[in-house]
């Protein structure tokens, strides 16, 4: 598939004062500027964050309250439920919280509570409530959920159990009932950053609660590499606080990490340092991978384990469900494509729904994205669950998808999510009339630039440019994820060496010259446009900068995510 080229503006008066202040490569300061950092200070912040920059958990509404019922709670001899989502921002939190009562609070007064993702669902459940009940807890404090559960903790409290919710989702008009509510999203909180993400919440009242129970000021620090893989799974931001976070979260990962996050390290073969790809790609699939199979209540005792072996054996549980996920997502992502192959009618639709009632629920996600990198437009994947159908839907960039199919929602039982996500239920005689009508508004809705995948292009940067110095500096830009992407170059006019080749069937293995400056790079997934190569045409390429390390030999190497003959895309000056 063929994708745009969009080369990002930057305010050249802002690119030059910043250049005189910093007095580095100007490319590399109108990327700066491009993330809103501007002046020397911020600069400084950026490239050296500090924990100091952290803001005071005390900003956050309702944090007095919250500390006030829990301490509340110990003096009281009451039990404590900690209740959190099945994801890895849910998972983490709850390990994260959970760990630090147990510190201070009598073990026998603590439990933790997942809802099990096929028979509760998302959020807080009527199931847990009842386990709660049944327990004898007077307090359940959620993490990374409870802030669109009204009716739930309504009911909780008619069964004289207290809600401390700790979210980050947009909150509703009506709040729940809960004795407090920390979410920095409500309208009414003075919380200075509004981007973190449920462990984020949940750590922010551990910190008030160290700081309050006269805990030494990094009591709260060895969750770091916790709340970090959240940060990195939930796809939140990687700016302001969230940057300050993941930077020493990161650092933590490396030299003293959880029994978990090491256990699934090493199970994932990872060899170099821990990089937010590795929280992405190796740690956050095993932690999901629990409860798209199975139940992921493992996933906190992996994270809460004593010792290594006993996290390495949770862990070990974890690997392998993550290999049926990958053997179940693999086998109906194939499934799908021979489906949308053998319709021709799909061509000119500009949504996906698909229906099977045979595929496993805990993947369908996954699925729909694999779809939409190939055929890149608003798809659901839908299942059968039990006597009704369920599924998910994903969205490609720039199209509300929530609004979508909140507008078919004549068709549907259920349905929640975002601009970007959601899941859905349905009955099984619904699925056709659901599937024209999401059709229809898509068709009117979706702007067409939106079914062409865009490439955000930092900068120009010529091959005599790339570096030591410059990779130097890039390499201190990391933690790279949302709102901080790794930069993407532009080159004009290269020319192939003759030595580019094609590896593995799949991939080029590029040697590539640009005024007389040679570069060798790899691009993969780029085999199909090998001809373009051959051609011995003028090229433009779209790359990042990487150094490749081949038997203890560092080098500096270029990763071609995309490529053209000259002027096809973007113009020539």
């Amino acid at each position: 598939m063929e994708k745009r080229w969009t080369l990002t503006d930057a305010d050249e008066g802002k690119v030059d004062a910043l250049q005189a202040a910093l007095r580095i490569d100007p490319v590399l300061c109108r990327i700066l500027v491009q993330r809103g950092v501007e002046t020397f200070s911020q600069a400084k912040k950026f490239f050296r964050p500090q924990l100091s920059d952290l803001h005071s958990p005390w900003l956050m509404k309702d944090m007095d309250k919250a500390v006030n019922r829990i301490l509340s709670a110990r003096d009281k001899g009451e039990k404590i439920l900690v209740y959190g989502d099945y994801d890895v921002d849910g998972t983490t939190a709850v390990a994260c919280l959970f760990r630090f009562l147990q510190k201070w609070y009598p073990k026998d007064l603590l439990d933790f509570y997942i809802p099990h993702r096929y028979r509760e669902g998302y959020g807080v459940s009527r199931a847990g409530i009842d386990f709660a009940r049944s327990e004898d807890f007077k307090l359940i404090i959620s993490l990374d959920c409870g802030i669109k559960s009204a009716d739930m903790i309504s009911y909780a409290r008619e069964q004289g159990i207290d809600f401390i919710v700790c979210d980050h989702h947009l909150p509703d008009a009506d709040l729940p009932p809960a004795v407090a509510i920390l979410n920095p999203r409500q309208k009414d909180c003075a919380y200075p950053y509004k981007e973190l993400c449920g462990c984020g919440v949940g750590f922010k009242l551990i910190t008030a609660l160290a700081e309050r129970l006269g805990f030494p000021e990094d009591e709260p620090f060895v969750f770091l590499d916790l709340v970090a893989t959240a940060i990195a799974a939930d796809i939140v931001p990687i700016d302001g606080e969230n940057r300050v976070l993941v930077h020493f979260g990161l650092k933590r990962a490396n030299e003293c990490p959880n029994h978990g996050i090491r256990a699934l390290i090493q199970l994932s073969g990872a060899t170099a340092d821990v990089r937010v790809d590795n929280l992405i790609f190796m740690i956050a699939p095993r932690v999901n991978a629990a409860g798209r199979m199975d139940d992921a209540r493992k996933v906190v005792q992996m994270f809460t384990a004593a010792d290594y072996q006993e996290s390495l054996l949770f862990a070990s549980l974890l690997h392998a469900a993550n290999s049926d996920r990958k053997e179940a997502d693999l086998s109906i992502t194939e499934e799908a494509f021979a489906m949308l192959e053998q319709d021709e009618r799909h061509l000119s639709r500009k949504s996906t729904v698909l229906f099977r009632p045979h595929w496993h629920k805990g993947v369908v996600g996954i699925v729909a994205s694999r779809l939409i990198e190939k055929y890149y437009r608003p798809t659901v994947v839908l299942t059968r669950s039990g006597e009704l159908v369920s599924g998910s839907a994903r969205s490609v960039r720039g199209f509300n998808l929530y609004e979508a199919i909140h507008a078919c929602r004549e068709h549907l039982l259920g349905y929640g999510g975002h601009f970007a996500a959601a899941g859905l239920t349905l009955l099984p005689e619904q699925v056709p009339a659901f599937a024209l009508k999401f059709e229809e508004i898509v068709s009117g809705m979706i702007d067409p630039r939106s079914l062409v995948p865009e490439i955000a292009i930092d900068a120009e940067l010529a091959f005599a440019a790339v570096r030591p110095t410059l990779h130097h500096i890039l390499c201190q830009m990391e933690p790279f994820g949302p709102g901080n992407p790794k930069p993407v170059f532009l080159a004009r006019k290269v020319i192939d060496k003759g030595w580019s080749k094609i590896v593995k069937e799949q991939h080029i293995r590029f040697s590539l010259s640009q005024g007389g400056c040679t570069l060798s790079g790899i691009g993969f997934g780029l085999a199909h446009k090998f001809p373009l190569v051959a051609s011995k045409g003028p090229l433009d390429i779209l790359f990042t900068v990487d150094e490749n390390d081949w038997n203890g030999q560092k080098s500096l190497q270029i990763r071609v995510i995309d490529l053209a003959l000259h002027g096809g895309v973007i113009p020539p000056k």
